[in-house]
């Protein structure tokens, strides 16, 4: 067995731990607290009066406890809870807590994990991905994955929420793996095939918010904080009174992560929503664990930023005066690329303008950097030097950006199949790292909605207010799906023999060629932003990008367009060889042609098609 590697800095110091000589020390941090006792409730049931120890900790050890007893903290001689830092909660978030063994048979010694350059990262729901809806479900799939070219899944937040259908950003124990998915157990099992096929693992995890209900955490200390508020409730204490501690607490959770589960990667949601005016913010200072800790285990460990900011000091270094993560989601490309490819203005949409947003995108990450936004009512972004293509993550479908919709409905019920083809191509011939949503690639047509599974009327009813709220700005006139209904999850469940018919066959195939072009042409994996350039053919409704590095070139020209138009191609001194048309017969395409070349340096594009040459 490999024993989980700690951090120096950083050693465990809360929930249930297995000790070397056997039993089993609890910790719990309860500054609050004048008595904490450790009520045991199996598999027998005793008390045990805790120490209190410096910085509000109180701990105690108990000689026999081991994996699978059960039991809670008793404050103050009244009311008993789950642990804060549970690593099991297998009846549900009110119930009692479970000691967990970390122990685990990895085969995995020789992993050191991906290049964040070199990734394509396949998001998904382990609910709704399968039938199972289970991690098991999951590696049922790996190898179609592996076939399709994915070496990177993105599971959406697995800390134990209410119930058993949530997206997971209403968990509430960030240290327990959802029970309902297979626990600790199921998604270690998952990592590790992973790992055996190439496949890096990344988590979402959320770091600025927990859920409403099973939230225990303001009865042990003072985790939250009063002078700010997110959308979804109280703001985490990141820098006020005690904010040491509440600290310790994300950053064990994040090491426990990548030592205990083999995590390769966090993606950090809504940082925003982190408020810290702190000399050291959180972030920069998770970076620096989080790199320490890689060096420690050899291998590399990435952090991804959500943001709505266009804030590139998330991603600058720390001695430029940034926090040094790895990269971040950028929304301007999806908005300007969904409103390129839809017309949509509705919403956020109101601030983009089609392709000359695209453009601007394709060339410096961002598109807003510091001009008015119509949406928000005031100035938005900031100018920044051009962000490395490396370090921005970019999708035309996300959890977020179906989800977020009222009916959670796809591309696949808003464009015809040569749209579908050409949204592959801008996302996957563009010089970030491209994301995808399960099922995209092969055109799902399951909705993604929003759904949960609470057990409080109040909060249901409070979950289908908000929704309506949420969704007025974008004046659609429909009801949005209940998120409540058993059969809105239902019918978000994949159905993966789609992939082996009709056109949804053809679009499988076409994303498994342009990963593979990506994977294997040497312009297109340098991922600098020195060694490409866009073409700015918007007067024929039309762009491109031009890879160049000394091993070869490769453009890739894009019309969104509903009319045909010819476009120059760069100057070069080689011929250019056609290496994918998506317009042609081979991609269930209208063109009769053999080649959409119509000379050495003249290229013909069909309405919502790309073509992509090398030379």
């Amino acid at each position: 067995m490999n024993p989980p590697r700690v951090h120096p800095s950083y050693p465990p110091t809360l929930g249930a731990r297995l000790l070397p000589s056997g039993g089993t020390e609890f910790r719990v941090w309860a500054p609050q607290a004048q008595q904490v006792d450790l009520e045991i409730l199996a598999p027998r049931s005793e008390v045990l009066r805790m120490t209190r120890e410096p910085r509000g900790l109180w701990v105690c050890q108990h000689p026999e406890a081991h994996t699978g007893w059960r039991y809670r903290y008793r404050l103050n001689g009244e009311r008993s809870f789950p642990d804060p830092a549970s690593r099991s909660q297998p009846e549900g978030v009110h119930a009692a807590s479970e000691v967990f063994n970390s122990q685990f048979e990895w085969r995995d010694a020789n992993w050191s994990g991906k290049s964040l350059n070199d990734l394509v990262i396949y998001e998904l729901h382990v609910g709704t991905f399968s039938p199972a809806g289970t991690f098991d479900g999951v590696i049922a799939q790996l190898d179609r994955l592996g076939d399709l070219g994915i070496n990177a899944i993105e599971l959406m937040p697995l800390a134990q929420f209410p119930g058993t259908r949530n997206w997971g950003y209403d968990g509430v124990y960030p240290f327990a793996v959802q029970h309902s998915y297979g626990g600790a157990d199921g998604l270690r099992r998952l990592v590790d095939e992973c790992h055996h096929r190439g496949i890096a693992v990344l988590l979402d995890v959320v770091f600025n918010h927990l859920g409403p209900e099973g939230n225990y955490l303001a009865q042990f200390g003072h985790y939250f904080s009063n002078r700010y508020r997110t959308p979804w409730g109280d703001a985490l204490n990141f820098d006020g009174r005690h904010a040491d501690e509440v600290r310790r607490y994300f950053i064990e959770n994040a090491l426990m992560w990548f030592g205990d589960f083999h995590i390769d990667g966090l993606r950090l949601d809504a940082v925003h929503a982190i408020f810290d005016q702190s000399a050291r913010p959180f972030l920069r200072q998770l970076a620096d664990v989080t790199r320490e800790f890689g060096e420690l285990l050899n291998r590399r460990l990435l952090l991804i930023a959500e943001s709505n900011l266009n804030d590139s000091k998330l991603v600058t270094t720390a001695d430029c005066g940034g926090y040094g993560l790895d990269a971040q989601w950028v929304d301007d490309f999806h908005h300007a690329l969904h409103v390129t490819l839809t017309g949509e203005q509705r919403g956020y949409y109101a601030d983009y303008r089609g392709l000359p947003d695209l453009i601007t995108s394709l060339r410096q990450g961002y598109v807003f950097t510091g001009q008015e936004s119509e949406y928000r009512g005031r100035r938005h972004g900031t100018a920044s030097p051009r962000l490395e293509a490396r370090q921005v993550v970019v999708s035309i479908q996300n959890h977020d950006q179906i989800g977020n919709r009222a009916r959670g409905d796809r591309l696949t019920t808003t464009l015809g199949f040569e749209q579908l083809k050409l949204a592959a191509g801008c996302v996957l011939l563009a010089p970030f790292v491209p994301l995808l949503f399960m099922g995209e690639e092969y055109g799902e047509t399951a909705p993604f909605a929003y759904f949960v599974s609470h057990s409080d009327e109040r909060l249901i009813q409070t979950v289908r207010e908000g929704r309506r709220r949420d969704f007025a700005h974008f004046q659609w006139d429909i009801e949005p799906l209940d998120a409540q209904c058993t059969d809105t999850f239902r019918r978000c469940v994949l159905n993966h023999e789609h992939a082996s018919h009709g056109q949804h066959e053809l679009l499988w195939n076409l994303y498994r060629d342009l990963i593979r072009l990506r994977h294997e042409h040497p312009a297109l994996s340098l991922r600098s932003t020195e060694l490409y350039d866009v073409c700015d053919w918007s007067d024929r409704g039309c762009y491109g990008l031009h890879y160049r590095c000394t091993a070869g070139q490769l453009v890739a020209a894009f019309n969104p367009s509903a009319t045909a138009a010819e476009i120059t191609l760069p100057a070069s001194d080689a011929t250019w060889c056609l290496q994918l048309d998506s317009a042609s017969q081979e991609w269930g395409g209208p063109r009769e042609t053999s080649s959409a070349l119509s000379s050495s340096h003249t290229l013909m594009l069909l309405p919502h098609s790309f073509v992509a040459l090398s030379s």
